[in-house]
């Protein structure tokens, strides 16, 4: 009973947060014309509930693209649908067709941060509770609670749903099918995550370390046996949640083709929000490298779409095969968690499209590690939130954003002691380490060298965010401090790239095969 007693005030705390969180301004309140993704998501539920399945992802009169058209998987219109129907139970004005557009109302701001709490409630939520619980050196009452609260009070993740507005659905069946895998529950699993996928595309940024770890055990169970039928179940599993998911689209080819057109809309060329386009203006600031490399070079004038995107798989495939080729040798649990991250990390920094807010892509898998390497997890998942930065401004959440972040460093500093912990073995350098003595003299002073980046980098992403708050900048850069998060998060996530890779890289196969970590 006291295991749960605890988690329970872990669970309220952070549903309380949420709530805070939420009475706040959401992405694009009182902006006309295209306002936000508040209204994004308010107009598929519109769309869904008002026009038939075969015009959800066809532009018609009444159904234009090009304000917040369908660009998600067959799930994410699923659950607009339902949405809608609750929606137009309450009052139809929220979802009637055409005139609905733009709505907004204290009630309707009720019902919609609502249904992000239930999402929360019924998928996320429980999904950290039973994966924190399940964790071996966690199984003390105490531990596992302390454990979900750093994951669950993460500021990023609560800023982007409970206040820029969007769903932790695709997120929280990721981390159901890592809770499966965990268990062995490898059908399970791989259902969980098709769903995932089906939600959101950019679920495709876990995709090969799901798909490595799981080759990777039916290789080592043996082709010629247990193996190959593990890898047909698997295979057979994978087809019938494919085809469920995309029934309704199934007897018309030229609707699966509009679908995926829509899912992946490759002549944008390679910058989605991120298009640095002149010295002094940018819309959107994403911390990768392109449109870090962009504020010098501007590749989309030097480099043609098509080989933008040739340019970016390359890389992209580059920079994460080492981690997919150790996992697939030698998988483990404690491996596919690393490669996640690793992954994950590789697809935001170097691929096609990507949104600010897909770092959270990274961070959740980072969760999934903070009670094996603290420090890391709590300074990667601070950077991660400063990266939002420029987003949470324009949505006029700083308040929220200057709140939840020192919250969130002073949770992890009681619960895991974590400037204690910045010692080659703590940081799991251990192998790496051995295999730099002779060569690297100052590996003794390590600890120190990171504690004191540490503190350089919480004083440079504090004093970033002040001025960004507080001083207007020149006429001249009016994008200089959105520019500046940008550039100096990405210099620190390609850092932690470097990092994660040796982590993984370096591992010993002994430690390799425990089963949770």
């Amino acid at each position: 009973m006291e295991k749960w007693s605890l988690m329970t005030i872990t669970v309220l705390l952070a549903l309380t947060v949420r709530w805070a969180v939420s009475l706040g301004s959401y992405s694009g309140a009182g902006k006309p014309p295209m306002y936000g993704d508040y209204e994004a998501q308010r107009h598929w539920q519109e769309i869904t509930y008002n026009l038939p399945i075969r015009q959800w992802y066809f532009n018609t009169s009444d159904n234009n693209l090009l304000y917040w058209g369908l660009d998600y998987p067959p799930l994410t219109a699923y659950h607009s649908f339902v949405c809608a129907y609750i929606a137009k139970l309450i009052n139809p004005d929220w979802v009637a067709l055409h005139t609905s557009r733009g709505y907004e109302s204290q009630p309707h701001k009720l019902f919609m941060r609502t249904t992000v709490f239930v999402a929360d409630l019924l998928v996320y939520i429980p999904a950290v509770i039973l994966y924190c619980f399940s964790l071996k050196e966690t199984s003390a009452k105490k531990k596992a609670s302390t454990c979900a609260l750093c994951i669950l009070l993460y500021p990023g993740l609560i800023l982007i749903d409970h206040g820029h507005f969007q769903y932790p659905l695709s997120l929280g069946l990721a981390l159901w099918a890592v809770l499966c895998l965990s268990h062995d529950w490898d059908l399970l699993g791989s259902v969980a995550f098709c769903l995932a996928l089906n939600y959101k595309q950019m679920e495709l940024y876990h995709s090969l370390p799901f798909f490595c770890y799981l080759l990777g055990k039916c290789f080592k169970k043996g082709l010629k046996g247990k193996g190959l039928v593990l890898l047909a179940k698997l295979a057979g599993t994978v087809l019938l949640s494919f085809a469920a998911c995309w029934l309704p689209f199934g007897t018309d080819v030229e609707q699966i083709m509009q679908v995926l057109r829509r899912l992946f809309p490759i002549d944008r060329g390679l910058f989605e929000a991120c298009m640095f386009s002149s010295p002094t203006h940018c819309p959107d600031k994403v911390a990768n490298i392109w449109c870090s490399l962009s504020v010098l070079i501007k590749i989309k004038n030097v480099i043609s779409p098509r080989t933008q995107l040739k340019l970016s798989f390359a890389v992209t495939f580059l920079s994460l095969l080492p981690a997919c080729i150790k996992l697939t040798v030698q998988p483990s649990l404690r491996g596919f968690k690393f490669a996640l991250v690793s992954c994950a990390l590789s697809f935001f920094l170097f691929s096609f499209q990507v949104h600010e807010k897909s770092i959270l892509l990274v961070s959740v898998p980072v969760c999934l590690i903070i009670n094996e390497i603290p420090f890391m997890a709590t300074w990667f998942l601070l950077v991660s939130t400063f990266s939002l930065l420029p987003l949470l401004q324009k949505d006029g959440l700083l308040l929220p954003y200057a709140a939840t972040s020192p919250a969130f460093l002073a949770v992890c500093l009681a619960s895991f002691s974590i400037l204690e912990k910045t010692s080659a073995e703590d940081l799991q350098l251990k192998a790496f380490s051995l295999s730099l003595k002779g060569y690297v003299s100052w590996f003794k002073s390590f600890p120190r060298i990171v504690r004191s980046l540490f503190l350089l980098s919480l004083s440079l992403m504090g004093v970033l965010s002040v001025l960004s708050a507080a001083v207007p900048p020149p006429q001249s850069l009016p994008d200089l401090f959105p520019v500046a998060v940008a550039v100096v998060s990405c210099l620190h996530f390609l850092l932690f790239l470097v990092y994660f890779n040796v982590v993984i890289l370096w591992d010993s196969k002994n430690r390799g095969q425990k089963k949770m970590s």
